[in-house]
């Protein structure tokens, strides 16, 4: 079976601060959801897995005693530990290190979750030590969301053609491995999960309805991996004009509508007899 596709380690570097302001968050009906469905004790751990800045763990952080959000981008976890700082969080622990080199023992956490990032993970190895690290009846969860140039919209066809033209032109069109979703399409998550000893524990969808601005859009670009800040470097002025030029002819009220897909897959840990 052909292995993941390998991701380089640095790509989100300098994207901290636009992730955190315009990544959309979470719906809080997800949220609650997945605190329904993965039942914590409010007396366990939580595993943020490459965190970010924390989308899934603040969220999440009042059902849990601890909470470790692990990242191997030092500008995600210096965001995740100010902005801890800032609420009081004092539960919340940010650790930079790689997913397969965090120092855990086993049933060190009661839930783990991963959000829009399993898939760039070595699938398998993360899931074995996933399985390892959580208590018998733990659960993982592993998050998504879809991404604003992927729809059917005319602007986002106009976005994605934006996208194309200046990842040509800065070089930029394989910091993304191509063909970087066929090892998932071949061998599913929940299929990679279930050989790691897992039970499905359900999957949930949600959908919101977002408007975005141009100037909101320009900041997320900032936040992927293909067009982070250091890629657009002096280009970022007439990055910004030819987005605004392409996407205004689309806009209602200076606004872009998006249905924005939200999903959750949880598996389990079984418990122990």
């Amino acid at each position: 079976m052909a292995g993941d596709v390998r991701f380089e380690p640095d790509l989100y570097r300098g994207t901290a601060d636009y992730y955190d302001r315009f990544r959309l968050p979470y719906p809080d009906a997800m949220i609650a959801d997945l605190v329904r469905q993965a039942a914590p004790s409010e007396r366990g751990r939580l595993l943020d897995l490459a965190c970010g800045t924390g989308q899934l763990a603040f969220p999440l952080r009042g059902s849990f005693a601890e909470v470790w959000c692990v990242d191997a981008e030092p500008d995600m976890t210096e965001v995740v530990r100010a902005k801890a700082t800032a609420v009081g969080a004092t539960h919340m622990r940010a650790i930079t290190v790689g997913a397969e080199d965090l120092p855990a023992g086993p049933d060190s956490f009661e839930s783990i979750v991963i959000g829009n990032a399993f898939h760039r993970l070595r699938r398998a190895a993360v899931a074995g030590l996933a399985h390892t690290w959580l208590r018998p009846g733990g659960c993982l969860a592993l998050c998504w969301s879809t991404s604003p140039w992927a729809g059917s919209r005319d602007w986002q066809r106009a976005l994605a053609g934006v996208l194309r033209t200046w990842q040509n032109a800065l070089g930029a069109a394989g910091r993304v491995p191509p063909g970087w979703d066929r090892p998932r399409q071949r061998d599913p998550d929940h299929d990679v999960l279930s050989r790691a000893g897992f039970e499905p524990a359900g999957r949930d969808e949600f959908s919101v309805e977002h408007h975005w601005t141009i100037r909101e859009l320009a900041g997320h670009i900032r936040s992927t991996s293909f067009l982070p800040p250091p890629v657009l470097a002096d280009h970022a002025a007439a990055f910004d004009a030819c987005l605004t030029a392409e996407l205004g002819r689309h806009t209602a009220d200076d606004r872009l509508t998006e249905t924005v897909g939200f999903a959750y897959e949880l598996a389990r840990k079984p418990a122990r007899a």
